[in-house]
């Protein structure tokens, strides 16, 4: 685990951008895992600005995302589909029929979760994994359990994680159920770079990087993985420090 700790989120945009600038450009036909939620916005708005400087192409990029609500169309504003296009998608040129995330509506959830890690599969795994990290240690929305997930599944979101992401919710209560890769499948990826800011994280990324490897801090096993980055500002690093 390489551990790089950062002064600023505007730093670490920056430098976590680099490595998928690098990736991209070394393959432009990469595969990229995706994540939403705050912290990658700004890495987000460093690759859009990399992209209209003319020093980036999207065009055979591939993109498979960690997560999706369920029970919410897939056009509301707080789906994570238009999350990706409003910070990202929509301001580069990737081909829509290059963006792909689990369907949180699908009838037959088994078959669906099953079909997007074969998906994953077949096209030769990601190549560059991107996460955050929840304030109970959470990678996806693989929260706290007793034993490590597998592959993409459905998963009943803890209080903790609904709390901390209600906040956008404004008009109605937020779903209860999300359908997220699981850990066994995050970990397939090539290489896995994680982006920890603020105070709030500051004890998941200590058990993340010091802690012992359980599920129960499920970002934890990236303590196993041969290539995993993690990006963190002072406030979120403290008590490594």
């Amino acid at each position: 685990m390489d551990v790089r700790i950062l002064d600023t989120a505007d730093q670490i945009a920056v430098a976590a951008g680099e490595l998928f600038v690098r990736q991209i450009k070394t393959n432009p036909q990469t595969i990229l895992g995706l994540a939403t939620g705050a912290s990658p916005v700004k890495m987000y708005q460093y690759l859009i600005s990399q992209y209209r400087n003319g020093y980036l192409d999207f065009s055979k990029v591939k993109t498979y995302n960690l997560d999706e609500y369920c029970d919410l169309p897939r056009d509301d504003k707080n789906s994570y589909y238009t999350f990706m296009h409003e910070n990202l998608f929509n301001h580069i040129n990737i081909k829509e029929e290059n963006v792909h995330l689990p369907n949180g509506n699908a009838p037959d959830m088994a078959a669906e979760c099953a079909s997007y890690d074969k998906m994953i599969a077949d096209i030769g795994g990601v190549d560059i994994q991107l996460l955050g990290i929840g304030t109970n240690g959470h990678i996806g929305f693989n929260e706290p359990a007793d034993t490590f997930t597998e592959g993409t599944y459905k998963v009943k979101l803890t209080d903790s994680t609904i709390k901390s992401n209600s906040i956008y919710f404004d008009e109605g209560a937020m779903p209860r159920f999300a359908v997220t890769m699981g850990v066994g499948t995050i970990m397939t990826a090539k290489k896995i770079v994680l982006i920890a800011t603020g105070e709030s994280k500051q004890n998941a990324v200590y058990a993340m990087v010091r802690g012992e490897v359980t599920p129960h801090c499920p970002a934890s096993i990236l303590q196993q993985h041969p290539d995993a980055v993690i990006f963190a500002d002072r406030a979120a690093a403290a008590k490594l420090l």
